[in-house]
Parts: C-alpha cells; sequence; structure tokens
C-alpha cells in the first residue's frame, strides 16, 4: 500500500496544493487505517463499507471525540474517491459512511453585570483606558471581530448616521449601527484622547500609544487586563465581548436573522448557538433560584 498513499499524497501536493501539514493528517489518518486494516488480515484496498463502520466503531468505543472522527472520516472518503478515479478500486466503499455530527460548545460569555464593570474598569482619565474604553464599548456596541476592530478607519465611521461599515471574512461588506452610548464615547475618544496618542497621519480609529496600527494581541492582553480589575473570572479574549453582544441581543428578543447580519455570519446555524447560550443561561437561573428545580 505505500505506492498508493505516496501517489495520494502527490496527487494532494502537486494537484492540490495542500500544505505539508494538511497532507500529513491525511496520511496519519490512513496509516492508523491501514495498520487496523492489516490486524484483520487485508489491506485498504480490500476494506468493504462494513469494515469502514466497524473501524469507525472501534475508534468510538475508544471515546475518540467526534470531531476528531469526522476528520477521519473525511481523510479516508478523499483517499477512496481518488482510488476510483485512479482506477485502483472500482466501488467506493467509503461512499456511503456519514459524518459523525459534530460538537458545539458553547461559547463562554458574560452577564449584563460583567459586562458592566468590565466597560467600567478603565481610567477614562488617560488617554490610552479612554481608548481602551471606547473599543470596549464599540465591541459590545457592534459584535465586530477584533480583526476589524483594530483595522478600522476613520472613513469607515459615519457619526452622523450611528453606522459602522465593516468589511468582514470573504470581503463581505455589513453595515452595524453603533447606538448612542458607543458613539458618544467615540465622540468623545476622537475628540480628546486620540489626538493624544500620535499617528495623525494614519487613518487608524485606535492607534497604538506610539500612534502605530494597534495589534490583535495587543487588545487581547488589554481586555484581561480589564478583566482582572472588574473582577471577572472567566478566561475572557475580545471574542467574549462578542458572544456577549450577540447573546444579549438574541436574550432581549431579538430576530436571529438580525443577529446574522449584524455579527456577518455567512449561515444561520452559525448564529443559532446563542439560542443554546440563551437556554442555557435560563436553565442555570431556574435551577439556581426556582425552589423545585
Amino acid at each position: 500500500m505505500a505506492n498508493e498513499l505516496d501517489d495520494f499524497e502527490r496527487t494532494l501536493w502537486l494537484e492540490e496544493g495542500l500544505s505539508e501539514r494538511t497532507r500529513q493528517a491525511y496520511l496519519t489518518d490512513l496509516r492508523q487505517l491501514e495498520r487496523w486494516a492489516q490486524g484483520q488480515g487485508g489491506e485498504l484496498l480490500d476494506l468493504s463499507p462494513a469494515d469502514l463502520q466497524g473501524w469507525l466503531a472501534a475508534l468510538f468505543d475508544r471515546q475518540i471525540g467526534r470531531n476528531t472522527l469526522a476528520r477521519k472520516l473525511s481523510s479516508i472518503r478523499r483517499f477512496y474517491v481518488w482510488c476510483v478515479a485512479n482506477g485502483r478500486l472500482k466501488v467506493n466503499p467509503a461512499s456511503g459512511l456519514q459524518f459523525p455530527r459534530r460538537e458545539r460548545k458553547l461559547p463562554i460569555t458574560l452577564t449584563e453585570s460583567q459586562v458592566e464593570a468590565l466597560l467600567a474598569a478603565p481610567d477614562t482619565n488617560d488617554p490610552v483606558q479612554m481608548r481602551d474604553r471606547t473599543m470596549l464599548e464599540l465591541v459590545y456596541a457592534t459584535g465586530l471581530r477584533v480583526s476589524e476592530l483594530v483595522g478600522l478607519r476613520l472613513f469607515q465611521i459615519n457619526l452622523r448616521q450611528g453606522i459602522v461599515r465593516v468589511t468582514g471574512k470573504g470581503g463581505k461588506e455589513r453595515l452595524v449601527p453603533m447606538g448612542e452610548e458607543a458613539m458618544a464615547w467615540l465622540q468623545s475618544y476622537l475628540r480628546e484622547a486620540r489626538p493624544a496618542l500620535g499617528g495623525r497621519e494614519l487613518d487608524i480609529v485606535f492607534p497604538s500609544s506610539r500612534g502605530r496600527p494597534m495589534t490583535r494581541q495587543t487588545f487581547w492582553h488589554r481586555v484581561k487586563h480589564y478583566a482582572r480589575l472588574a473582577g471577572i473570572p472567566e478566561n475572557i479574549s475580545p471574542h467574549t465581548l462578542r458572544h456577549a453582544f450577540a447573546t444579549h441581543l438574541v436574550n432581549h428578543g431579538a430576530d436571529l436573522r438580525v443577529v446574522q447580519l449584524l455579527l456577518g455570519h455567512a449561515d444561520l446555524s452559525t448564529t443559532q448557538i446563542y439560542t443554546h447560550v440563551a437556554q442555557s443561561r435560563l436553565s442555570a437561573l431556574h435551577a439556581a433560584h426556582h425552589p423545585r428545580a
């Protein structure tokens, strides 16, 4: 089977341009399947659909996670498609196999009181902390991704209409309302604090303390710092505020389609996780406070 696997990897490299890391992931899964097949007295090209299902079942019994199983199934399905296309097999034994449902972990989010504590943590008498307060307010008000926030340019902000024009993943543009609170902080920041940060020749809305474009990592450290000041125990990140933005909208009755548009999600199924977050929160409150929970 060495020749088949070598030829398969060569195809992944020359024809599909996959990285070495991705190619090695495929080969690792296939060599694991090959060892299992040899233990059953066969080879990769001898396996039937029932054999492949048995291998997946054996992995499942070993408590292998569903996401890992899905990746392994992707590897073997791709390999057998290649085998048929290249005349190594007449029938694809993996064509009828189904992916295990991926586990969906609920994102870490914050309560509304925790958000208020986080927003109040910066000392706004300091220009840098005034910038940070404005960034926190804007993320919570708009749900921007951290890359969208630190890369925000002055021409993307329309203070008259209270709108931020964002170019998200895949180059897709969306318009997001800021709300009065975030807009007031942004106006004060642009008037009072931003000139003190330098970098006037740049059109970056939130430059670093040295007047340069801020990195995502810098803002991540700033958020961690203010979380500690606010006494928030969770391991939070800038993305946590994006989750809080969406969760709190759903908690207050926002339509999922609207939340999808605001977040810039391509698929509504990505947004639907926030209904589970809201339900989980309601269940926890019920369990904590209802006398018969």
